[in-house]
Parts: C-alpha cells; sequence; structure tokens
C-alpha cells in the first residue's frame, strides 16, 4: 500500500497527555489522557476519516490507549521506539516535541504495506506479570553486585537477606505464573511443550509464551528475527565484515540467552553444538547467540509440530 493512500493518525503517549496528528493534512489534538480524553480521540479519528492508528511502546504507559484502541473500529498497531527513529532519521528529522513526533509516526503509520497486528487481550496481564517478576531478577542483581562491593560485615547481611527475601518471591511468582498459564488450554499445552526441551525450565519457557505469541505460526527467519538473534550482513563494496545480531524484542532476548546458557549445560543436543562451535574458534559469545537462535528455531517447529522434544541422538 503506497504512502498517502488512506488518512492515518499518530499518537504520542505521555503520562498525562496523548498528542494526535492527522496524515496528511497536519490537523493536531491534544487531549487528557482518561476516558474523557479517548472519547475525543474517537471523535477526531471519526471527523477526519482515520482508517489507521499507530503509536509507540511507552514503557508500560500505552497500554489504557492499546486497550481501547483494540476494540475500536480502527487498524491499530503499536511500534518499537527504534522503528520510528530510524523512519524519522530516513526522512531528515532531528527535532523534536510530542506533536512532531505524533506527525512522525502518522507518516510511518502510512508508509507501511501492513499493520502488524496488536498483541490478544489474554496477554495484558501476563505481559505485567512477567515484567514484575523481570523487575525482581534486577533488584536481585543489583542486591548481589552491593554484596560484592560493601565491605562492613553486617551490611552485607543485610544485603544477604534481602536477596534471599526477593528469591523466595521470584520462585512463588513463577509459579504462581505457571498456574494461571495452565488455565488457558491452549497457553497450558504450549508452556508444556516448552519445558519438554531439556534444559530450558519455567523460566525461559514463560518469556517465550508472554513475549512471542506468534511462536509456532512463522518462519524460522522470521522468529530469529522477532527475538533479535538473526545473523545480519555488513558487508560494503569488497569489504565483509563480520555478520552481528541487532534489533528484536530485547526483554525477550535476555531470557532467551539466559535459557540458552543452561541448555548448553544440560541439553546433549545444544552442548554438543556450541561445543562443536567453539572448537572451531569461535568465542564464547558468537556460541552463545548460535545456541540461543537454534534454541527459539527448535521452540517454534515444536509449537507449530505440538509434539515434545526428543533428543536428536537418544
Amino acid at each position: 500500500m503506497a504512502e498517502h493512500s488512506m488518512i492515518c493518525a499518530g499518537i504520542d503517549v505521555a503520562k498525562k497527555k496523548l498528542d494526535a496528528v492527522i496524515y496528511p493534512g497536519g490537523a493536531h489534538l491534544c487531549v487528557a489522557y482518561d476516558a474523557q480524553g479517548l472519547k475525543r480521540l474517537d471523535a477526531f479519528f471519526q471527523e477526519h476519516n482515520v482508517r489507521r492508528v499507530g503509536f509507540e511502546a511507552s514503557g508500560g504507559y500505552e497500554w489504557m490507549l492499546l486497550a481501547h484502541l483494540r476494540g475500536g473500529p480502527i487498524a491499530a498497531a503499536r511500534f518499537q521506539p527504534g522503528q520510528v527513529r530510524h523512519f524519522a532519521k530516513s526522512r531528515l528529522c532531528r527535532a523534536k516535541n510530542d506533536k512532531l513526533d505524533a506527525r512522525i509516526i502518522a507518516a510511518f503509520t502510512a508508509s507501511l504495506d501492513e499493520m502488524p497486528p496488536l498483541p490478544e487481550a489474554r496477554f495484558d496481564a501476563l505481559d505485567a506479570e512477567l515484567t514484575y517478576l523481570e523487575q525482581l531478577e534486577e533488584q536481585i542483581a543489583t542486591l548481589k553486585t552491593m554484596v560484592e562491593t560493601t565491605r562492613p560485615a553486617h551490611l552485607k547481611r543485610l544485603h544477604e537477606a534481602d536477596i534471599a527475601r526477593l528469591e523466595k518471591r521470584r520462585k512463588k511468582h513463577i509459579a504462581l505464573m505457571v498456574a494461571t498459564l495452565n488455565k488457558d488450554a491452549a497457553l497450558g499445552r504450549r508452556l508444556e511443550l516448552l519445558v519438554s526441551i531439556k534444559g530450558v525450565g519455567p523460566r525461559t519457557a514463560l518469556a517465550l509464551v508472554i513475549r512471542l505469541p506468534e511462536l509456532g505460526s512463522i518462519s524460522r527467519e522470521e522468529v530469529a528475527a522477532l527475538v533479535g538473534v538473526a545473523p545480519f550482513d555488513d558487508d560494503t563494496g569488497q569489504t565483509h565484515r563480520r555478520r552481528h545480531v541487532r534489533g528484536g524484542r530485547s526483554r525477550l532476548r535476555k531470557s532467551v540467552f539466559i535459557g540458552a546458557f543452561c541448555a548448553t549445560q544440560w541439553n546433549p543436543d545444544l552442548k554438543a553444538f556450541y561445543e562443536r562451535l567453539r572448537g572451531n574458534n569461535k568465542s564464547h559469545l558468537c556460541a552463545t547467540i548460535a545456541v540461543a537462535r537454534k534454541l527459539v528455531i527448535l521452540a517454534n517447529a515444536i509449537v507449530a509440530r505440538n509434539t515434545p522434544w526428543t533428543p536428536a541422538h537418544q
């Protein structure tokens, strides 16, 4: 679909307000980020015959807008900030304010051939629960660093007590999330399939189920790119640089890397793959990235086939 073929809108999301701009045309509306503001937004879109709406992920602030648009008649999509940022650079747009950001989002929305779907409603609460788990883990990691750098013994003991308390909460929260997923037959089955992969525990499986709902319905190349473990060429003319990974869903990628590291210890197939790469003089980082890519491709295939994992060599 060519740009300008339909009326689009871009929304810049802030904590207390929303800026919407129509593209083409440039009509602008700023409303409070509340139920009344969302009603005014609907009327604004109807007045301008808007057919598409785009907005950025905004650290969680966008969830009320997402839920509102998901139930409406207009096609809507949530973009990663990096997508919009690179589009702005291609337009040589260096200035930045809320209205300009909304206009760039609208122009980017108009440039797309297809709109990516919004996440299903059943993932909203699960995503929030997983984010809370990740925040617990970040606190634990920070406290562990503090233990290593703290000199007074009584302060070390305080940090260690906090770590023990948060580790206990983390374990309980994982169990609670597993129980919640198992209440949904389809998601519970997906979780069961993923933990059948030796070396993949509930924590990694939860991240794959919740952060990658496309699992099992896309190609191996697409799943690797979504996670951010697909290698990209970096060649120009006669220069051939080392390929590298980039992009993807950052929180999911972190979980997959941790899962890949565990899999190299416990999964016979992935362990053999890792050791073969190391034997070919690949670095630990390069080999771990390759294992992560192989792991997500394996997970994608298992969910697509709806059959548990079996080792390649028994």
